[in-house]
């Protein structure tokens, strides 16, 4: 939801804010997009705002690594945007991904009192009634949240995650904030607007709106935990309910060894290759058996346990596949193993929502090139990190615009076999891939699904059947009555429509200008009390007023170069 908030009634609310945004995007270079975009009118009422000017050093920097340092002082919610669009190579620029993933999440610990006050407020009790032992000291602390160790009544090791306070505010202020760049840039700055930084702020509201519900992180873990509570080569902390809230989220308490730990893990007579095998057979059948998998599988969220048993933390990214999706990921799968180009490409169109002009023969040929490419060499051969990236850049460059899941199911299988090759040199995801997506491929061909998507088929045909002569006379009927509408887009409008609507707005202001003046003018000449040397105040506040108003508007129309 675009928040169409007034610029300057934002730009009270949140001067400071904004003042700090701006400067931080002069000193790091991009000077030209605050003076494309106007933002400096949000302070000056017509005088120039100064500031300090790029530094050398940062200006032999590219332009990506100086956002990304931009991105890393504006603060927690400017860090987690990067973080998450670092996963959305649709929607940014790969060069600033590669900038975008080495952003760290690390800020300094709130003190533990607020940590406290938090818990107390949120599960109504004190801290020594609630947990048997509790760790002021915090364990961990990233943007929105930090975690203390504790123990409950029961003896049971607990993980307590707390959400930061003020944080919800800190973000919808900075959201606003983002929501009105980006209509901004998109709206002055021609070149950006290929990037779709409007959207690009949209994805960020809904991701981390999601990672402050801490609620919505227990379903998640609660979930996943009933999917593998027959698994024995995984262990899925448990999640106290009793003990969580929104804010405030208690889990058990793993102690294990990160898988990127190699010799630690050696050390502990664990074995890598088994858990690179079994680790990709875990997320594999997350994602296809499923449809509901961990879509943030990095190294740091990975924990193993005595037995090579495959422990996964932070539940607040995860990813979800319909059925539908499935199968259509599952055709795309078989038309690429039978080479049938046609065929991927009706799968595809389906999967898919447009964004411009779709040049099929030019998506056909890409296409073919892929399968050329990829899908001629033995599974051993295949580069299977090169096929989703390549995969990744052809949807966006064919105007193709595929839903926010499929790209978390790509990140998660890049990192599973990054992960993998970082155990175990000889990993290759793709051998473990093939059998799944072969299942998939006999059961979407097996007769009773068949017969079943038949007998949904037959059945909407028949209530179509029943309910086409109807709407055939309904549109008759209005055809003679002249009450057919139709709804009429017109494209390229926007900035002569953006340009009437300043003409609008100018020529309101001059009426109500002049309103002002003839209001303060009859109210001096009717000599109407209170009084200051026979001249009436409120009048003289009028002028004053009009005056002001009017120096203002006048300042304005110079300012951008229009008389």
């Amino acid at each position: 939801m675009i928040r169409r908030i007034g610029m300057l009634g934002r730009g009270y609310r949140h001067a400071n804010r904004y003042l700090k945004i701006i400067q931080v995007l002069i000193k790091y270079g991009f000077e030209d997009v605050v003076a494309q975009t106007g933002l400096e009118a949000i302070f000056d009422l017509g005088r120039k705002v100064t500031f300090r000017k790029t530094d050398q050093k940062i200006s032999r920097l590219s332009r990506w690594e100086r956002m990304r340092m931009a991105l890393e002082e504006l603060g927690p919610t400017f860090v987690k945007f990067g973080q998450i669009m670092s996963t959305r190579p649709d929607l940014v620029p790969l060069e600033l991904i590669a900038e975008l993933k080495k952003l760290q999440d690390t800020v300094p610990p709130f003190p533990e009192e607020k940590a406290i006050g938090v818990i107390e407020e949120e599960l109504g009790g004190s801290v020594d009634e609630i947990f048997k032992n509790f760790e002021a000291t915090p364990i961990a602390a990233a943007s929105i949240a930090q975690v203390h160790r504790a123990t409950l009544a029961g003896g049971e090791e607990v993980a307590v995650k707390v959400r930061r306070p003020g944080i919800e505010r800190t973000i919808e202020t900075d959201l606003d904030i983002m929501f009105h760049l980006a209509t901004m840039v998109e709206k002055h700055i021609e070149e950006m607007r290929a990037y779709n930084l409007v959207k690009i702020v949209e994805e960020f509201d809904r991701s981390i709106h999601k990672e402050l519900n801490f609620f919505l992180e227990a379903s998640n873990i609660e979930r996943f935990g009933n999917y593998f509570r027959k698994d024995k080569e995984i262990h899925v902390p448990e999640c106290y309910r009793d003990y969580s809230s929104k804010k405030v989220l208690t889990m058990e308490f793993i102690e294990g060894i990160k898988i990127s730990e190699i010799e630690l893990l050696k050390e502990h007579s664990l074995d890598p290759k088994i858990i690179a095998r079994r680790g990709g057979e875990l997320v594999l059948k997350q994602i296809f058996e499923f449809g509901f998998f961990h879509a943030d599988p990095h190294p740091g969220n990975i924990f193993v346990l005595p037995g090579n048993v495959i422990c996964f933390l932070d539940f607040g990214m995860m990813g979800t596949l319909t059925r539908s999706t499935q199968e259509l990921i599952t055709s795309i799968a078989a038309g690429a193993l039978t080479r049938d180009v046609s065929r991927i490409i009706r799968s595809v169109l389906r999967l898919c929502e447009t964004n411009g002009n779709i040049n099929r023969k030019e998506l056909e040929l890409q296409v073919t090139e892929l399968i050329d490419r990829y899908f001629y060499v033995s599974l051993e051969q295949m580069d299977m990190a090169a096929l989703i990236n390549d995969l990744i850049r052809f949807f966006p460059d064919n105007n193709l615009v595929i839903p926010a899941d499929l790209y978390l199911l790509a990140r998660a299988l890049v990192l599973l076999q990054g992960n993998g090759e970082m155990l175990d040199p000889d990993y290759n995801v793709a051998r473990q891939i093939e059998p799944y997506v072969k299942k998939m491929i006999r059961q979407r061909l097996h007769f009773r699904t068949l017969a079943k998507d038949l007998l949904a088929s037959s059945e909407e045909l028949v209530e179509l059947t029943k309910e086409l002569p109807f709407e055939i006379r309904e549109i008759i009927d209005k055809i003679k009555n002249g009450t057919l509408k139709m709804d009429i887009e017109h494209k390229g409008l926007g900035p002569m429509l953006g340009t009437h609507e300043r003409i609008s707005n100018r020529i309101a202001f001059a009426i109500v200008l002049a309103a002002i003046i003839i209001g303060s003018s009859l109210i001096t000449l009717s000599r109407i009390p209170p009084l200051w040397r026979d001249v009436p105040v409120i009048g003289v506040v009028g002028f004053i007023a009009a005056g002001l108003l009017g120096f203002w508007l006048l300042i304005s129309i110079l300012r951008h170069g229009k008389m």
